[in-house]
Protein backbone atom coordinates (compact mmCIF):
# COMPACT_ATOMS: atom_id res chain seq x y z
CA UNK A 1 0.00 0.00 0.00
CA UNK A 2 2.70 2.72 0.64
CA UNK A 3 4.82 1.86 -2.25
CA UNK A 4 1.65 2.16 -4.23
CA UNK A 5 1.08 5.70 -2.48
CA UNK A 6 4.50 6.37 -3.06
CA UNK A 7 4.67 5.72 -6.64
CA UNK A 8 1.48 7.90 -6.65
CA UNK A 9 2.98 10.79 -5.09
CA UNK A 10 6.12 10.25 -7.47
CA UNK A 11 3.95 10.40 -10.52
CA UNK A 12 1.76 13.46 -9.37
CA UNK A 13 5.37 15.34 -8.91
CA UNK A 14 6.65 14.34 -11.93
CA UNK A 15 3.88 16.32 -13.57
CA UNK A 16 3.96 18.93 -11.72
CA UNK A 17 7.51 18.96 -11.86
CA UNK A 18 7.00 19.12 -15.31
CA UNK A 19 4.07 21.94 -15.64
CA UNK A 20 6.03 23.83 -13.66
CA UNK A 21 9.54 23.63 -15.76
CA UNK A 22 7.20 24.57 -18.31
CA UNK A 23 5.39 27.72 -17.02
CA UNK A 24 8.58 28.67 -16.41
CA UNK A 25 10.21 28.55 -19.40
CA UNK A 26 6.85 30.15 -21.00
CA UNK A 27 7.20 32.73 -18.38
CA UNK A 28 10.64 33.84 -18.84
CA UNK A 29 10.25 33.55 -22.56
CA UNK A 30 7.07 36.11 -22.48
CA UNK A 31 9.24 38.41 -20.07
CA UNK A 32 12.11 38.57 -21.90
CA UNK A 33 9.71 39.04 -24.98
CA UNK A 34 8.81 42.11 -22.80
CA UNK A 35 11.71 43.45 -22.07
CA UNK A 36 13.07 42.95 -25.61
CA UNK A 37 10.25 44.84 -26.89
CA UNK A 38 9.86 47.44 -24.06
CA UNK A 39 9.53 50.98 -25.86
CA UNK A 40 10.85 54.17 -24.17
CA UNK A 41 9.02 57.05 -23.53
CA UNK A 42 7.94 59.08 -25.79
CA UNK A 43 7.51 56.13 -28.72
CA UNK A 44 4.83 57.43 -31.01
CA UNK A 45 1.34 55.53 -29.71
CA UNK A 46 -0.42 52.50 -31.62
CA UNK A 47 -2.25 49.45 -30.85
CA UNK A 48 -1.69 46.93 -28.49
CA UNK A 49 0.56 44.12 -29.16
CA UNK A 50 0.60 40.85 -28.59
CA UNK A 51 3.52 38.72 -27.50
CA UNK A 52 6.13 37.25 -30.16
CA UNK A 53 3.86 38.66 -33.25
CA UNK A 54 3.36 42.24 -32.37
CA UNK A 55 0.31 44.04 -34.78
CA UNK A 56 1.14 41.46 -37.06
CA UNK A 57 -2.64 39.67 -36.53
CA UNK A 58 -4.20 42.78 -37.05
CA UNK A 59 -2.60 43.60 -40.27
CA UNK A 60 -4.62 43.55 -43.39
CA UNK A 61 -2.72 41.06 -45.14
CA UNK A 62 -4.37 41.94 -48.45
CA UNK A 63 -4.81 46.27 -48.37
CA UNK A 64 -2.42 46.50 -45.48
CA UNK A 65 -1.61 50.40 -46.91
CA UNK A 66 -5.37 51.70 -46.42
CA UNK A 67 -5.67 49.43 -42.98
CA UNK A 68 -3.42 51.58 -41.70
CA UNK A 69 -5.55 55.17 -42.57
CA UNK A 70 -7.94 53.58 -39.68
CA UNK A 71 -4.97 54.03 -37.71
CA UNK A 72 -3.41 56.82 -38.02
CA UNK A 73 -7.08 58.25 -37.38
CA UNK A 74 -7.49 56.97 -34.04
CA UNK A 75 -3.80 57.36 -33.37
CA UNK A 76 -2.53 60.68 -35.04
CA UNK A 77 -0.04 61.25 -37.85
CA UNK A 78 2.77 59.26 -36.11
CA UNK A 79 1.94 55.80 -34.90
CA UNK A 80 3.65 52.37 -34.36
CA UNK A 81 3.18 48.87 -35.35
CA UNK A 82 5.08 46.22 -34.50
CA UNK A 83 5.54 43.31 -37.10
CA UNK A 84 7.17 40.27 -34.78
CA UNK A 85 10.65 41.92 -33.53
CA UNK A 86 10.57 44.90 -35.93
CA UNK A 87 8.74 48.18 -34.75
CA UNK A 88 7.86 49.90 -37.65
CA UNK A 89 6.90 54.05 -36.97
CA UNK A 90 4.71 55.49 -39.74
CA UNK A 91 4.02 58.96 -40.48
CA UNK A 92 1.79 61.12 -42.23
CA UNK A 93 2.00 64.57 -42.95
CA UNK A 94 3.60 66.74 -44.83
CA UNK A 95 5.00 68.79 -42.20
CA UNK A 96 6.20 65.80 -40.73
CA UNK A 97 7.42 64.09 -43.82
CA UNK A 98 9.13 67.11 -44.68
CA UNK A 99 10.76 67.61 -41.39
CA UNK A 100 12.15 63.86 -41.77
CA UNK A 101 13.50 63.80 -44.80
CA UNK A 102 14.88 67.05 -44.50
CA UNK A 103 16.45 68.52 -41.22
CA UNK A 104 16.52 64.68 -40.22
CA UNK A 105 17.32 62.68 -43.00
CA UNK A 106 20.79 61.74 -42.05
CA UNK A 107 19.31 59.54 -39.51
CA UNK A 108 16.86 57.89 -41.77
CA UNK A 109 19.27 57.64 -44.71
CA UNK A 110 19.72 53.97 -44.55
CA UNK A 111 17.59 51.04 -45.61
CA UNK A 112 16.23 48.30 -43.18
CA UNK A 113 17.57 44.77 -44.30
CA UNK A 114 14.82 42.52 -45.00
CA UNK A 115 15.87 38.83 -45.16
CA UNK A 116 14.34 37.64 -48.85
CA UNK A 117 16.04 40.96 -49.90
CA UNK A 118 19.18 40.35 -48.04
CA UNK A 119 18.94 36.82 -49.56
CA UNK A 120 18.99 37.84 -54.10
CA UNK A 121 20.92 41.43 -52.92
CA UNK A 122 23.08 41.75 -49.85
CA UNK A 123 22.65 44.82 -49.58
CA UNK A 124 24.09 45.53 -52.93
CA UNK A 125 22.81 47.95 -55.86
CA UNK A 126 21.00 50.98 -55.94
CA UNK A 127 17.53 50.58 -53.54
CA UNK A 128 18.32 48.42 -51.04
CA UNK A 129 22.23 49.66 -50.19
CA UNK A 130 23.49 52.11 -47.88
CA UNK A 131 26.20 54.01 -46.61
CA UNK A 132 29.13 54.16 -48.75
CA UNK A 133 27.72 51.35 -51.31
CA UNK A 134 24.54 53.24 -51.85
CA UNK A 135 26.55 56.45 -51.83
CA UNK A 136 28.98 55.15 -54.31
CA UNK A 137 25.86 53.42 -56.54
CA UNK A 138 23.60 56.01 -56.43
CA UNK A 139 26.43 59.07 -57.79
CA UNK A 140 27.46 57.23 -60.78
CA UNK A 141 24.37 56.04 -61.90
CA UNK A 142 22.80 59.37 -61.91
CA UNK A 143 26.14 60.19 -64.10
CA UNK A 144 25.98 57.36 -66.52
CA UNK A 145 22.38 58.44 -67.11
CA UNK A 146 22.98 61.75 -67.95
CA UNK A 147 25.65 60.63 -70.30
CA UNK A 148 23.57 58.15 -72.43
CA UNK A 149 20.95 60.85 -72.62
CA UNK A 150 18.80 61.93 -69.55
CA UNK A 151 17.76 65.32 -70.16
CA UNK A 152 19.19 65.27 -73.89
CA UNK A 153 16.91 65.33 -77.06
CA UNK A 154 18.33 61.77 -77.83
CA UNK A 155 16.93 60.11 -75.16
CA UNK A 156 13.62 61.95 -75.66
CA UNK A 157 13.85 60.87 -79.57
CA UNK A 158 14.02 57.12 -78.05
CA UNK A 159 10.88 57.41 -76.07
CA UNK A 160 9.04 59.12 -79.35
CA UNK A 161 10.31 56.06 -81.52
CA UNK A 162 9.15 53.67 -78.59
CA UNK A 163 5.97 55.20 -78.54
CA UNK A 164 5.18 55.06 -82.20
CA UNK A 165 5.94 51.24 -81.93
CA UNK A 166 3.47 50.95 -79.02
CA UNK A 167 1.10 52.71 -81.18
CA UNK A 168 1.70 50.26 -83.72
CA UNK A 169 1.43 47.07 -81.64
CA UNK A 170 -1.84 48.31 -80.19
CA UNK A 171 -3.21 49.18 -83.59
CA UNK A 172 -3.05 45.31 -84.57
CA UNK A 173 -5.50 44.51 -81.96
CA UNK A 174 -8.23 46.32 -84.25
CA UNK A 175 -10.06 48.01 -81.75
CA UNK A 176 -10.87 44.63 -80.24
CA UNK A 177 -10.79 44.00 -76.28
CA UNK A 178 -7.10 43.05 -75.59
CA UNK A 179 -4.62 43.09 -71.88
CA UNK A 180 -2.55 46.17 -72.31
CA UNK A 181 -0.24 44.64 -69.03
CA UNK A 182 2.48 43.90 -71.35
CA UNK A 183 2.78 45.72 -74.48
CA UNK A 184 3.21 48.67 -72.17
CA UNK A 185 5.48 46.99 -69.83
CA UNK A 186 7.45 45.99 -72.99
CA UNK A 187 7.79 50.01 -74.03
CA UNK A 188 8.36 51.69 -70.98
CA UNK A 189 11.16 48.45 -70.38
CA UNK A 190 12.52 49.50 -73.93
CA UNK A 191 13.67 52.66 -72.36
CA UNK A 192 15.74 51.92 -69.35
CA UNK A 193 16.82 48.25 -71.50
CA UNK A 194 18.60 50.76 -74.05
CA UNK A 195 20.13 52.76 -71.57
CA UNK A 196 21.45 49.14 -69.23
CA UNK A 197 21.40 46.87 -71.97
CA UNK A 198 22.57 48.70 -74.70
CA UNK A 199 19.37 47.52 -77.03
CA UNK A 200 15.38 47.07 -77.03
CA UNK A 201 13.13 44.14 -77.14
CA UNK A 202 10.60 43.58 -80.06
CA UNK A 203 7.21 43.29 -78.38
CA UNK A 204 7.20 39.78 -80.23
CA UNK A 205 9.91 38.45 -78.75
CA UNK A 206 9.10 35.79 -76.56
CA UNK A 207 12.36 35.06 -74.38
CA UNK A 208 11.76 39.51 -73.23
CA UNK A 209 8.27 38.42 -72.85
CA UNK A 210 9.08 35.87 -70.24
CA UNK A 211 11.36 38.09 -68.62
CA UNK A 212 8.79 41.02 -67.95
CA UNK A 213 6.32 37.84 -66.75
CA UNK A 214 9.27 36.80 -64.51
CA UNK A 215 10.04 40.11 -62.68
CA UNK A 216 6.31 40.91 -62.16
CA UNK A 217 5.96 37.63 -60.58
CA UNK A 218 8.78 38.61 -58.55
CA UNK A 219 7.98 42.19 -57.62
CA UNK A 220 3.86 40.11 -56.89
CA UNK A 221 5.32 37.43 -54.70
CA UNK A 222 7.85 39.61 -53.10
CA UNK A 223 4.35 41.14 -51.13
CA UNK A 224 2.54 37.81 -50.22
CA UNK A 225 1.35 36.72 -47.32
CA UNK A 226 4.25 33.89 -47.25
CA UNK A 227 7.08 36.60 -48.05
CA UNK A 228 6.06 38.79 -45.12
CA UNK A 229 6.07 36.42 -42.47
CA UNK A 230 9.50 35.33 -43.88
CA UNK A 231 10.84 39.09 -43.06
CA UNK A 232 9.28 38.71 -40.11
CA UNK A 233 10.35 35.41 -38.80
CA UNK A 234 12.73 33.97 -41.07
CA UNK A 235 14.30 31.22 -38.70
CA UNK A 236 11.03 29.46 -39.10
CA UNK A 237 9.43 30.33 -42.55
CA UNK A 238 12.78 29.14 -44.02
CA UNK A 239 11.90 25.88 -43.68
CA UNK A 240 8.44 25.93 -44.85
CA UNK A 241 7.20 25.56 -48.39
CA UNK A 242 5.50 28.63 -49.92
CA UNK A 243 5.77 31.82 -52.19
CA UNK A 244 8.53 33.20 -50.39
CA UNK A 245 10.43 30.03 -51.84
CA UNK A 246 9.09 30.62 -55.01
CA UNK A 247 10.03 34.24 -55.36
CA UNK A 248 13.64 33.53 -53.51
CA UNK A 249 13.96 31.38 -57.09
CA UNK A 250 12.50 33.87 -59.28
CA UNK A 251 14.49 37.00 -58.39
CA UNK A 252 18.00 34.15 -58.60
CA UNK A 253 16.35 33.96 -61.86
CA UNK A 254 16.25 37.39 -62.34
CA UNK A 255 20.03 37.59 -61.44
CA UNK A 256 21.03 34.85 -64.00
CA UNK A 257 19.76 36.65 -66.57
CA UNK A 258 21.39 40.16 -66.06
CA UNK A 259 24.36 37.63 -65.04
CA UNK A 260 24.40 36.57 -68.64
CA UNK A 261 24.01 39.79 -70.16
CA UNK A 262 27.18 40.88 -68.44
CA UNK A 263 29.12 37.85 -69.15
CA UNK A 264 28.02 39.03 -73.66
CA UNK A 265 29.25 42.34 -72.42
CA UNK A 266 32.13 41.88 -71.40
CA UNK A 267 33.73 39.44 -74.17
CA UNK A 268 33.01 42.31 -76.55
CA UNK A 269 33.42 45.27 -74.43
CA UNK A 270 35.50 47.72 -76.08
CA UNK A 271 36.50 50.70 -73.33
CA UNK A 272 36.91 53.05 -75.98
CA UNK A 273 33.63 52.77 -77.19
CA UNK A 274 31.14 52.19 -74.16
CA UNK A 275 27.17 51.75 -75.02
CA UNK A 276 25.55 51.36 -71.92
CA UNK A 277 25.44 51.35 -68.59
CA UNK A 278 27.02 47.91 -68.30
CA UNK A 279 30.23 48.82 -70.17
CA UNK A 280 30.42 52.02 -67.78
CA UNK A 281 30.83 50.15 -64.86
CA UNK A 282 33.10 47.86 -66.80
CA UNK A 283 35.45 50.84 -67.25
CA UNK A 284 34.57 52.20 -63.23
CA UNK A 285 35.83 49.02 -62.15
CA UNK A 286 39.53 49.23 -63.82
CA UNK A 287 39.73 52.25 -62.10
CA UNK A 288 39.32 50.90 -58.85
CA UNK A 289 41.95 47.93 -58.41
CA UNK A 290 41.34 46.90 -54.65
CA UNK A 291 38.27 45.73 -54.13
CA UNK A 292 37.90 45.70 -50.45
CA UNK A 293 37.55 49.85 -50.98
CA UNK A 294 35.11 49.90 -53.18
CA UNK A 295 31.73 49.02 -54.54
CA UNK A 296 32.26 48.66 -57.94
CA UNK A 297 32.44 44.86 -58.09
CA UNK A 298 30.83 42.10 -59.88
CA UNK A 299 28.02 41.76 -57.57
CA UNK A 300 27.19 45.39 -58.00
CA UNK A 301 27.26 45.24 -61.29
CA UNK A 302 24.25 43.01 -61.66
CA UNK A 303 22.44 44.26 -58.51
CA UNK A 304 22.57 47.87 -59.69
CA UNK A 305 21.94 46.79 -63.32
CA UNK A 306 19.05 44.68 -62.31
CA UNK A 307 17.61 47.43 -59.93
CA UNK A 308 17.90 50.10 -62.83
CA UNK A 309 15.69 47.75 -64.88
CA UNK A 310 13.27 46.72 -62.32
CA UNK A 311 12.58 50.30 -61.83
CA UNK A 312 12.50 51.36 -64.64
CA UNK A 313 10.36 48.83 -65.94
CA UNK A 314 7.29 48.51 -63.18
CA UNK A 315 6.61 51.77 -61.61
CA UNK A 316 6.06 53.78 -64.80
CA UNK A 317 4.14 51.14 -66.99
CA UNK A 318 1.42 50.24 -63.85
CA UNK A 319 1.13 54.20 -63.79
CA UNK A 320 0.07 54.05 -67.56
CA UNK A 321 -1.78 51.30 -66.76
CA UNK A 322 -3.85 53.19 -64.68
CA UNK A 323 -3.77 55.90 -66.76
CA UNK A 324 -5.67 54.57 -69.63
CA UNK A 325 -7.74 52.67 -67.20
CA UNK A 326 -8.98 56.21 -66.33
CA UNK A 327 -9.46 56.91 -69.16
CA UNK A 328 -11.87 54.45 -70.25
CA UNK A 329 -13.60 54.80 -66.72
CA UNK A 330 -14.10 59.09 -67.31
CA UNK A 331 -14.74 59.31 -70.97
CA UNK A 332 -15.29 63.08 -70.10
CA UNK A 333 -11.53 63.59 -69.10
CA UNK A 334 -10.47 61.61 -72.48
CA UNK A 335 -12.12 63.84 -74.53
CA UNK A 336 -10.92 67.11 -73.00
CA UNK A 337 -7.30 65.49 -73.47
CA UNK A 338 -7.67 64.78 -76.84
CA UNK A 339 -9.10 68.18 -77.27
CA UNK A 340 -6.13 69.68 -75.97
CA UNK A 341 -3.56 67.47 -78.42
CA UNK A 342 -5.71 68.27 -81.36
CA UNK A 343 -5.25 71.83 -80.43
CA UNK A 344 -1.80 71.59 -79.59
CA UNK A 345 -0.07 68.63 -81.41
CA UNK A 346 -2.77 67.96 -84.10
CA UNK A 347 -2.82 64.09 -85.41
CA UNK A 348 0.08 63.76 -87.18
CA UNK A 349 3.09 65.55 -85.23
CA UNK A 350 4.73 63.10 -82.64
CA UNK A 351 4.43 64.69 -79.03
CA UNK A 352 7.59 66.21 -77.24
CA UNK A 353 8.13 67.59 -73.88
CA UNK A 354 8.40 70.95 -75.36
CA UNK A 355 4.12 70.21 -75.58
CA UNK A 356 3.95 69.63 -72.05
CA UNK A 357 4.02 73.65 -70.77
CA UNK A 358 1.15 74.34 -73.30
CA UNK A 359 -0.72 71.03 -72.23
CA UNK A 360 -1.91 71.92 -68.78
CA UNK A 361 -4.40 69.87 -68.41
CA UNK A 362 -3.01 67.08 -69.94
CA UNK A 363 -0.18 67.50 -67.48
CA UNK A 364 -2.92 67.76 -64.96
CA UNK A 365 -4.79 64.21 -65.98
CA UNK A 366 -1.35 62.68 -65.39
CA UNK A 367 -0.75 63.95 -61.92
CA UNK A 368 -4.30 62.88 -60.47
CA UNK A 369 -3.71 59.14 -62.11
CA UNK A 370 -0.58 59.21 -59.89
CA UNK A 371 -2.02 60.89 -56.92
CA UNK A 372 -5.19 58.38 -56.99
CA UNK A 373 -2.67 55.17 -58.41
CA UNK A 374 -0.17 55.39 -55.51
CA UNK A 375 1.52 53.20 -56.80
CA UNK A 376 3.85 53.03 -53.77
CA UNK A 377 1.77 53.80 -50.94
CA UNK A 378 3.84 53.61 -48.10
CA UNK A 379 7.44 54.65 -49.74
CA UNK A 380 10.38 52.47 -49.74
CA UNK A 381 11.10 52.00 -46.18
CA UNK A 382 13.93 53.44 -44.45
CA UNK A 383 15.90 52.49 -41.34
CA UNK A 384 16.29 54.69 -38.26
CA UNK A 385 20.42 54.79 -37.75
CA UNK A 386 20.57 56.94 -34.35
CA UNK A 387 17.39 57.47 -31.65
CA UNK A 388 15.68 60.56 -32.83
CA UNK A 389 13.22 62.91 -31.54
CA UNK A 390 10.60 63.73 -34.36
CA UNK A 391 7.65 65.37 -33.40
CA UNK A 392 8.01 65.01 -29.73
CA UNK A 393 7.99 61.39 -30.08
CA UNK A 394 11.19 59.04 -29.19
CA UNK A 395 12.28 56.99 -32.34
CA UNK A 396 14.83 54.51 -31.57
CA UNK A 397 17.30 53.76 -33.69
CA UNK A 398 17.10 50.04 -35.72
CA UNK A 399 13.14 50.51 -35.84
CA UNK A 400 11.66 50.90 -39.18
CA UNK A 401 10.34 54.50 -40.96
CA UNK A 402 7.32 54.86 -43.46
CA UNK A 403 5.94 57.62 -45.10
CA UNK A 404 2.10 57.68 -45.82
CA UNK A 405 1.75 58.29 -49.21
CA UNK A 406 -1.91 57.23 -49.02
CA UNK A 407 -2.52 59.78 -46.21
CA UNK A 408 -0.69 62.61 -47.79
CA UNK A 409 -2.26 62.32 -51.20
CA UNK A 410 -5.96 61.57 -50.04
CA UNK A 411 -5.92 64.52 -47.36
CA UNK A 412 -9.35 65.93 -47.38
CA UNK A 413 -7.79 69.12 -45.79
CA UNK A 414 -5.14 69.22 -48.96
CA UNK A 415 -7.46 67.76 -51.87
CA UNK A 416 -10.99 69.31 -52.91
CA UNK A 417 -12.26 65.77 -53.65
CA UNK A 418 -9.83 63.01 -52.11
CA UNK A 419 -11.76 60.30 -53.06
CA UNK A 420 -12.24 61.32 -56.84
CA UNK A 421 -10.57 61.04 -59.80
CA UNK A 422 -10.84 65.07 -60.72
CA UNK A 423 -7.41 66.65 -62.42
CA UNK A 424 -8.98 70.04 -61.43
CA UNK A 425 -6.77 69.30 -58.01
CA UNK A 426 -4.03 70.07 -60.30
CA UNK A 427 -5.26 73.64 -62.30
CA UNK A 428 -5.38 76.84 -61.29
CA UNK A 429 -7.07 79.36 -63.78
CA UNK A 430 -6.68 76.80 -66.32
CA UNK A 431 -2.83 76.93 -66.01
CA UNK A 432 -1.25 73.71 -64.23
CA UNK A 433 -0.63 73.82 -60.78
CA UNK A 434 2.14 72.30 -58.85
CA UNK A 435 0.97 70.30 -55.28
CA UNK A 436 3.14 70.36 -52.43
CA UNK A 437 1.36 67.33 -50.64
CA UNK A 438 1.90 65.61 -54.07
CA UNK A 439 4.83 63.14 -53.40
CA UNK A 440 5.09 60.00 -55.83
CA UNK A 441 8.75 59.89 -55.94
CA UNK A 442 9.28 60.95 -52.46
CA UNK A 443 11.51 63.95 -51.44
CA UNK A 444 15.26 64.45 -50.04
CA UNK A 445 18.63 62.53 -50.98
CA UNK A 446 16.91 59.05 -51.30
CA UNK A 447 14.27 60.28 -53.46
CA UNK A 448 13.71 58.37 -56.77
CA UNK A 449 16.68 58.65 -58.85
CA UNK A 450 14.71 58.11 -62.32
CA UNK A 451 12.09 60.67 -61.25
CA UNK A 452 13.42 62.79 -64.52
CA UNK A 453 13.04 59.87 -66.50
CA UNK A 454 9.60 58.89 -65.31
CA UNK A 455 7.87 62.08 -65.59
CA UNK A 456 9.45 62.53 -69.48
CA UNK A 457 7.68 58.69 -70.08
CA UNK A 458 4.87 58.87 -68.70
CA UNK A 459 3.90 62.90 -70.80
CA UNK A 460 5.50 61.28 -74.18
CA UNK A 461 3.59 57.65 -73.86
CA UNK A 462 0.17 58.85 -72.58
CA UNK A 463 0.02 61.76 -75.05
CA UNK A 464 0.70 59.24 -78.18
CA UNK A 465 -1.65 57.13 -77.11
CA UNK A 466 -4.33 58.94 -76.28
CA UNK A 467 -3.49 60.82 -79.60
CA UNK A 468 -4.05 58.37 -81.58
CA UNK A 469 -6.80 55.66 -79.81
CA UNK A 470 -9.31 56.10 -77.55
CA UNK A 471 -9.66 53.94 -74.52
CA UNK A 472 -13.28 52.19 -73.72
CA UNK A 473 -14.55 49.09 -71.59
CA UNK A 474 -15.24 46.04 -73.74
CA UNK A 475 -18.66 45.73 -74.85
CA UNK A 476 -20.84 44.46 -71.56
CA UNK A 477 -17.75 44.16 -69.05
CA UNK A 478 -17.64 46.57 -66.11
CA UNK A 479 -14.54 47.99 -65.65
CA UNK A 480 -12.68 47.99 -61.90
CA UNK A 481 -10.89 50.30 -59.90
CA UNK A 482 -9.90 47.59 -57.76
CA UNK A 483 -5.85 47.23 -56.97
CA UNK A 484 -4.06 44.30 -57.12
CA UNK A 485 -1.05 44.96 -53.63
CA UNK A 486 2.17 44.52 -55.24
CA UNK A 487 5.49 46.23 -55.35
CA UNK A 488 3.99 48.14 -57.04
CA UNK A 489 0.24 48.35 -56.33
CA UNK A 490 -1.49 47.78 -59.83
CA UNK A 491 -4.98 47.32 -61.28
CA UNK A 492 -6.20 44.04 -61.02
CA UNK A 493 -5.77 42.49 -64.68
CA UNK A 494 -8.70 44.25 -67.04
CA UNK A 495 -9.31 44.15 -71.08
CA UNK A 496 -9.14 47.58 -72.59
CA UNK A 497 -10.90 48.69 -76.44
CA UNK A 498 -8.31 50.92 -78.04
CA UNK A 499 -10.43 52.38 -81.14
CA UNK A 500 -8.29 54.14 -83.56
CA UNK A 501 -8.92 58.03 -83.69
CA UNK A 502 -10.49 58.85 -87.39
Amino acid sequence: MLAAVGSLVAAIWAVLHIRTLLMAVVTFLFLADYLKRRHPKNFPPGPRRLPFVGNLLQQDMEKPHLAVQQLVKKYGNVISLDLGSTSSVIVSSLPLIKEAFTHLEENFMSRPKFPLQNLVFNENGLIFSSGQTWKEQRRFALMTLRNFGLGKKSLEQRMQEEAQHLVAIIKEEKGQPFDPHFKINNAVSNIICSITFGERFEYHDSQFQDLLRLLDKAMYLSSSKMTRFYNIFPWIIKHLPGSHQTALATWRQLKSYVSDIVENHRRDWNPDEPRDFIDAFFTEMTKHPDKTTTSFNEENLICSTLDLFLAGTETTSTTLRWALLYMALYPEVQEKVQAEIDRVIGQEKQPSLTDRDSMPYTNAVIHEVQRMGNVVPLNVPRKVTVDTMLAGFHLPKGSMLHTNLTALHMDPNEWATPDVFNPEHFLENGEFKKRESFLPFSMGKRACLGEQLARSELFIFFTALVQKFTFKPPVNEKLSLKSRFSVPVSPVSHHLCAVPRL
